[in-house]
């Protein structure tokens, strides 16, 4: 079997990796992990001899010991480690030492035997598990996760990270000095190139890359120039957009990275800029950025049946929507931040209405409306009629906004985790508060491919479908890994209903305990002769 062999430095000590080259992406990643000896929660970067960040991934470019890559360990950010941790560490294990010890032994392991014995695997499945089971212990009180409910600065967030939900100042100030000594640096054509595919993982980019990566967006769509966008106002308003993204499982400042990374993917994948003209396509991007900008965890069905202020406020009509578009061009109002500053009057008036219409369109009561629109028009559709445009960006932002299951398993499935996280976490505050409880978000009803298979079925492919249709490019992009996503959970939900029905089978083979009493039981015990 063909194979690659990759030289790399860590700390300056030389070290080399060899892998097939159709070894799984994750695969490779565990070897780079190993070899530098970190944790689950450390971030790797990967250079290239000229200093850009580099992929891992099985596409590495092979090299030679006089052209080493370098790679180095980031230590994950304190405040966000999993409450398992706190855990251990108050339990007096040291989970960070016990986990460099099994590396080093794997390593050793692996350089002896050339591959890893099933009793590994084994091992991790275990330690993953007891991760896990000790990340949801707060999960069994609702007495741990809904203290100090009232309004307040810095809120407590309900999760099980204890991060507070708004970010603390001294957060967003260390992560935009990163980003600004990043911001300079070059992105290597290889980044650039995989930042225009569906295949992009978001999880191995923390978030001041993230905000370059976003600039790198703007770049390369031509937006700087064509709108004489001034750089530090650029940065300025991607820095106010993840500081107004708040500390949330799902609807966090990544998943607006992930929903923006597949809008722009589909605009290259499209040859979108040869359809529609700059002013279309900046204000796609935008919505993109800014569609979810301080969602708080709880979703309109909530926030109209708990009464909040945000749905008083918009009168029950799409209050998150309509609260984040407003959050949007608050930061927009700010000069320092205003990257629409140098248009005119009627180009701006027309990016208003834009952004506004796409982040509209991401309420999910409206899907239904929407698709229909689109496709009474697909037959005869024409993209110099702005009718047509205008549905077709409200189909874009709702594709790309629900389109995890088009990514690889390994890179959709943890965002998975982290919906039914919300979503759970909703449910379990609507019990406590007497509300109606979302079926789809309880916690007693639903499991992992349940909650997939139908949404998938009924959501998912009806809305790509009809987007294949006018683009049919998209179809093994798309369409492809979203089936394949469908046969994964349809799989997982069989296995555990057979899991389901083995349980019931043994519990009623188990003999029943007689209720007759035993004779033994009814006989006096013998007299005992009393004490003379």
């Amino acid at each position: 079997m063909e194979s690659k062999i990759i030289y790399f430095t860590v700390n300056g000590r030389p070290e080399q990796a060899e892998f097939p080259v159709d070894c799984p992406a994750q695969d490779v990643k565990d070897l780079f992990r190993s070899a530098a000896e970190a944790g689950p929660h450390d971030i790797l970067k990967l250079y290239n001899p000229k200093g850009n960040i580099i992929n891992i991934s099985p596409q590495l470019t092979p090299n030679s010991p006089h052209s080493c890559y370098k790679l180095e360990v980031v230590a994950a950010d304190c405040n966000s480690e999993p409450l398992g941790t706190e855990l251990a560490v108050a339990l007096g294990f040291d989970l960070s030492s016990m986990e460099k010890r099994l590396q080093s032994l794997e390593k050793k392991i692996l350089t002896e035997a050339s591959e890893t014995p099933a009793i590994v695997y084994e091992m991790k499945r275990q330690v993953e598990s007891f991760r896990e089971k000790l990340e949801s212990v707060e999960h069994l009180s609702w007495l741990g996760l809904f203290k100090e409910l009232s309004e307040r600065p810095h809120k407590p967030s309900p999760f099980y990270h204890k991060r507070t939900l708004r970010k603390t100042r001294e957060e967003c100030e260390h992560v935009r000095e990163k980003f600004l000594q990043m911001s300079t640096l070059e992105v290597s054509e290889e980044v650039r190139q995989y930042l225009k595919t569906p295949t992009f993982d978001n999880w191995q980019w923390e978030d001041a890359e993230i905000m370059v990566l976003l600039q790198v967006m703007y770049t390369d769509l031509d937006f700087i120039s064509t709108f004489n966008i001034e750089l530090d106002v650029l940065q300025q308003f991607l820095y106010e957009v993840y500081k107004r993204y708040n500390n949330i499982p799902f609807h966090n400042f990544k998943h607006c990275f992930c929903v923006t990374q597949m809008m722009y993917g589909l605009i290259w994948l499209t040859d979108l800029r040869s359809k529609i003209d700059s002013v279309d396509l900046l204000i796609m991007l935008t919505s993109a950025v800014c569609h979810d900008l301080d969602h708080t965890g709880y979703n309109n069905a909530y926030q109209i049946n708990a009464r909040t202020e945000l749905a008083l406020r918009y009168n029950d009509i799409s209050p998150l929507e309509n609260h984040h578009c407003a959050v949007a061009f608050e930061i927009l109002e700010k000069n320092e931040s205003n990257i629409f500053r140098n248009l005119t009057t009627e180009q701006y008036k027309r990016i208003r209405e834009g952004i506004i219409k796409c982040i509209l369109a991401t309420d999910m009561s409206r899907h239904t409306d929407i698709l229909n629109k689109f496709k009474a028009i697909l037959s005869t559709f024409d993209f110099d009629n702005k009718d047509h445009r205008d549905v077709l960006m409200m189909i874009m932002i709702k594709v790309s906004d629900i389109s995890n299951e088009a990514r690889p398993m390994d890179v959709a499935e943890p965002w998975l985790d982290c919906l039914l996280q919300e979503f759970f976490n909703q449910s379990d505050m609507e019990k406590l508060e007497g509300l109606p409880v979302t079926p789809f978000m309880d916690r007693d009803k639903v499991t992992k491919p349940s909650s997939q298979t139908g949404f998938i079925r009924f959501v998912l492919f009806p809305l790509f479908i009809e987007l294949a249709n006018l683009f049919p490019c998209l179809e093994q992009h798309i369409i492809d890994p979203v089936r394949k996503a469908l046969d994964y959970y349809t799989e997982m939900e069989k296995a555990l209903e057979r899991e389901k029905q083995n349980r019931a089978q043994s519990e009623k083979a188990k003999p029943k305990e007689s209720t007759t009493p035993k004779e033994s039981e009814l006989s006096p015990e013998p007299l005992q002769p009393s004490a003379v």
